[in-house]
């Protein structure tokens, strides 16, 4: 038996980016022909994207993790690594993406809609890339970023043009296979349908869809019944209609009662949307005419429902009768619907320069360590995931772009002193005035070594510095590398 599911909560990785390399070129005569390093594949992204062949997020639900593939590392001779693949996870139409905090990321409405649910991390660049003036052949390569990794929950809200609400046993499920081509299914006991059905209709030139979902009772709202969990379904629809059953043998309900119940319902569960519900057209179909008694009260109480203002219509899916009418009816709306709404405009792309005072990063004090300073910003944070602690050389290229960025004179007129903790990202370390903004070129010693580092100069700060590796996070990536001068 099939299984229909409306709400799940995924977890996505994508991709880490692949490191780079640190190669010399050699060939006989020529020992030392230039660092030949490259790049780092960039890690797949996993991307969701709208399909219309998917009706349901039941695959989310037996297999919720989903990881792209991780970038290749470089290699000599200035061979970059392979790219990750992608991972493209098809979802139904009308799929709200949210943060498990509730927060909307995306609304996913339209075929081939598509979404970068975790963005792949950067490759790592080679030697060959990082070599300068100051340093022709780097003795070190920078590491691939890691891939974003996310928890979202995804909720189906059903794309239909008409929603049928009604009390269990109402016939919104008879309504709904007469008119088209759906077969739900269909008893005479309350709660039949435990999912929302979709069927497509076709009125003259017209052709919308129409949703059902599971019967309302006083109290949804406080979670009685099943209906209160797919309201969600006709949050989308241009047109609510009531379908009533005059036909019930219950001494405490009739027509009119039954409709201001379940308008009750519809705003205590969505408060949020109330007004906008409210100016939804609505339509009342009173059910099983069929019957004798049933006529007569639908006759009885048809005056009283116009007068509200509500277009009324009497059907009985046994016997066809009405149900002509009250499909043109709905198409007219749906139409009338269709067309006061605004026309989708093609997608902008919205460029934001930055600010010509904009440093890139700020510094704080660090509130839980007296003397203590937090530097934030994308790119410091971005290249302490990017440096390998082990390789001196790397230490002291990220010590030299910091200090170029202007983090350290910030720390000095902030009032730091040798020795102060400073946190950057996850990396935590004393911080020691070596390197400020403005030093001429450093000279360069062996590959994978800078004299700043050594034992009688660095007074134990690249311990201190290496004693907490970054924990690898996703960020952005700088394409423009900074050449040291």
């Amino acid at each position: 038996m099939s299984r229909f599911v409306d709400r799940v909560v995924i977890h996505v990785a994508a991709g880490d980016g692949g490191n780079g390399v640190a190669s010399v070129h050699r060939e006989k005569f020529k020992p030392l022909g230039g660092p030949d390093g490259g790049n780092g594949g960039k890690g797949g992204d996993v991307v969701l994207i709208v399909d219309s062949q998917v009706h349901t997020l039941l695959d989310f639900h037996f297999r919720p993790h989903a990881a792209a593939g991780n970038g290749k590392g470089g290699a000599g001779g200035n061979r970059d690594g392979a790219n990750g693949a992608d991972l493209e996870l098809r979802v139904p139409d009308g799929t709200v993406v949210l943060t498990p905090d509730g927060e909307v990321v995306a609304d996913l409405v339209g075929e081939g809609t598509r979404l970068i649910a975790a963005q792949g991390g950067r490759g790592g660049l080679g030697n060959a890339a990082l070599a300068s003036k100051a340093r022709k052949a780097p003795g070190f390569a920078l590491l691939g970023e890691p891939g974003e990794k996310h928890d979202l929950v995804l909720e189906l809200k059903s794309v239909a043009d008409v929603g049928l609400l009604g009390f269990p046993s109402a016939g919104k499920s008879s309504l709904i296979s007469v008119l088209s081509a759906a077969k739900p299914k269909i008893a005479d006991y309350p709660f039949t349908t435990l999912v929302p059905n979709l069927g497509v209709i076709t009125a003259g030139e017209t052709v919308f869809t129409m949703a059902d979902v599971p019967g309302l009772i006083p109290g949804a709202s406080e979670g009685k019944g099943l209906g209160l969990d797919f309201l969600r379904h006709i949050e989308r629809c241009a047109v609510l209609v009531h379908v009533v059953d005059c036909a019930t043998y219950e001494a405490n309900r009739d027509p009119l009662s039954d409709i201001d119940a379940l308008e009750a319902e519809l705003a205590k569960y969505t408060p949020s949307l109330a007004d906008d519900l409210a100016e939804r057209p609505r339509v009342v179909v009173l059910n099983k005419i069929d019957i004798p008694e049933a006529r007569d009260l639908a006759d009885m109480v048809k005056p009283d429902i116009e007068a509200r203002g509500l277009p009324v219509f009497e059907v009985s899916t046994a016997s066809r009768e009405g149900l002509r009418e009250l499909t043109f009816a709905l198409g007219r709306i749906v139409e009338e619907y269709r067309a006061s709404r605004p026309k989708q405009e093609a997608t902008r792309i919205v460029l934001r320069p930055t600010a010509v005072d904009d440093s890139g990063f700020t510094v704080v004090e660090d509130p839980q360590t007296p003397g203590g300073f937090i530097v934030r910003g994308e790119r410091p944070e971005r290249w302490i995931r990017q440096t390998d602690f082990s390789n001196d050389e790397a230490v002291g290229y990220l010590a030299d772009r910091l200090a170029r960025l202007g983090v350290e004179d910030v720390l000095v007129k902030m009032g730091a002193v040798p020795g102060a903790q400073v946190t950057i990202g996850d990396l935590v370390f004393d911080w020691e005035p070596s390197t400020p903004a403005g030093i001429a070129a450093v000279a360069m010693t062996g590959r994978g070594t800078d004299a700043r580092l050594e034992p009688h100069n660095r007074v134990g700060a690249a311990e201190r510095l290496a004693a907490k590796k970054a924990r690898r996070l996703p960020g952005a990536y700088d394409e423009d590398l900074e050449e040291e001068e």
